[in-house]
């Protein structure tokens, strides 16, 4: 008989008997289960964030703030500065025939959560009238738009999923003002769509500020971008950033999925190691019942491999089992879930965690490696057992 059909009749015998041994195997299962549902689930966060923050902005948009400030709320650009680039000749024309160049202020407001008495910092932005050109993405799902001049806000749908008393037709309260909200809007989704949105000018007279923390650009074509950063970054009167959109949102999300990425390497790493021993205890417990069944085998003819290759089998089985468990249970309860976290502002970020079939396809590896680890010493040491000691029991 070949060693591939040893392999293959003694796999199969192996594999059919594991219902007899249904409990041990459970231990595995159920172990790799927790460790690919736990780190499956931390990871989307990570991914949903990512997805969140990246998908905001296009190319041909560029953010300018001030010189090495790391976000919006820590910029100020001051009237003067905010003339200047928005003079820059690669700046496109909007329906008015002005520069597409919109001034915005961003400060922190507090809302209340669902069920909570304590609020939440909820970034406010005031935008110009030419905001809305920009963006041809933003969408008024629900009332109107805010009228400049007035003490009107529009809410972001997610913000307004996540966080209470913002909806349209109710009434905020902050700087010793009253403010209505008088619509909600969309925007595909992106970081905008957990923040308040009004009047830059209205803002700027109720928080006692007098320029913008960025400005938000419209370039005529994608090929001005290097000039136009030269230009700005040359100038004597201006101290200033100058990233794509993309860019800029992008970055404001990696420290924070970094730091969600190795949280999720320390808890799989600690329960990993759980597993690999509940794995380790499972399959030397099942050679060890199996002891007699394998020295008569081995008395027949069948070779060391077959035995490792058994042994091996059930193990990497149970664990894509376990991992496939796993990666459901994260799907059924994470996939879609919204939550909000504190960004890098300061404020708080609405997302959706995202389970990718990429993320599955990681929870399977990491549960076949955690199998493998489990399931090869037992292995060998059933490959290695003499034969006269194996039929006499162990």
């Amino acid at each position: 008989m070949s060693t591939l059909t040893q392999i293959r009749e003694i796999v199969v015998m192996n594999l059919q008997s594991i219902p007899q041994r249904l409990g041990a195997s459970l231990v595995i299962v159920v172990g790799i289960a927790g460790v690919v549902g736990v780190l499956v689930a931390l990871l989307s966060m990570s991914q949903g964030l990512g997805k969140t923050l990246g998908s905001t902005g296009r190319a041909d948009r560029m953010v300018i703030t001030r010189g090495g400030s790391n976000g919006e709320l820590s910029s100020f650009l001051d009237r003067p500065s905010v003339t200047v680039i928005k003079q820059d000749p690669a700046i496109a024309r909007g329906k008015d025939g002005l520069p597409l160049a919109s001034g915005e202020l961003i400060v922190i407001t507090e809302v209340p959560r669902f069920g909570q008495k304590t609020g939440a910092n909820v970034t406010l932005r005031g935008v110009e009238p030419n905001g809305f050109e920009l963006r041809p993405e933003l969408k008024i799902v629900d009332g109107r738009k805010f009228r400049p001049g007035l003490r009107e806000i529009i809410v972001g749908q997610a913000a307004s999923k996540q966080f209470d008393g913002l909806r349209s037709g109710s009434t905020l309260r902050f700087r010793g003002q009253t403010w209505n909200i008088v619509g909600i809007f969309s925007t595909n989704g992106d970081a905008h769509e957990s923040e308040l949105w009004t009047d830059a000018e209205t803002a700027q007279s109720a928080f006692g500020r007098s320029g913008v923390s960025s400005i938000l650009v419209s370039l005529k074509n994608v090929d001005s971008l290097a000039s136009m950063q030269e230009r700005l970054l040359e100038d004597p009167q201006l101290n200033v950033e100058v990233k794509t959109e993309y860019d800029f949102y992008s970055g404001q999300s990696s420290n924070l999925t970094a730091v969600i990425g190795v949280l999720a390497g320390i808890v799989g790493l600690i329960m990993g190691i759980g597993a690999v021993s509940g794995a380790l205890t499972t399959m030397y417990s099942a050679v060890s019942a199996r002891t007699q069944e394998i020295g008569t085998l081995r008395a027949l003819g069948f070779g060391a491999m077959p035995v490792v290759a058994s042994v091996m089998s059930e193990a990497l089985i149970l664990a894509f089992a376990g991992g496939l468990v796993g990666s459901l249970i994260a799907f059924i309860a994470f996939n879609g879930y919204s939550v909000s976290t504190l960004g890098s502002g300061f404020t708080q970020v609405a997302f959706k965690f995202a389970v990718t079939p990429g993320l599955v396809f990681t929870g399977l590896i990491i549960a076949l490696a955690i199998g493998f680890i489990g399931g090869l010493f037992p292995a060998i040491r059933a490959a290695r057992m003499p034969v006269t000691a194996a039929l006499r029991g162990g």
